[in-house]
């Protein structure tokens, strides 16, 4: 593939992540976008109104920022370490691989 083809493809997959992330939040404007613990617990509250937790949470957070930010520092924290291993292991396949010896 020559490079303005290359360049070209490289746009339109940028256009259409860009497209995919915007979407949502223009088809569906109103809309309530909870994450699973708070939908979780709606569920409960409806199918049973005197629910009483088992456990509290160790920190309370101070704010819904401060929720959001830890929650990215941990999907970060976690997406850094797996592709960390994943090199490392390729890393090691590619070393063991060139050090064979050839028949």
């Amino acid at each position: 593939m020559n490079q303005s083809k290359k360049g070209l493809s490289n746009w339109f997959l940028i256009a259409g992540v860009v497209f995919l992330a915007v979407s949502p939040l223009i088809i569906a404007r109103n809309a309530e976008f909870l994450g699973a613990d708070d939908r979780a617990t709606k569920a409960v509250t409806e199918v049973k109104p005197g629910y009483q937790p088992w456990f509290q949470p160790l920190m309370q957070v101070p704010s819904c920022e401060v929720q959001t930010f830890l929650f990215a520092a941990q999907a970060a924290l976690g997406a850094g370490a797996l592709g960390y291993f994943m090199g490392l292991s390729k890393g090691r396949t590619e070393q063991r691989k060139n050090h064979e010896p050839s028949d």
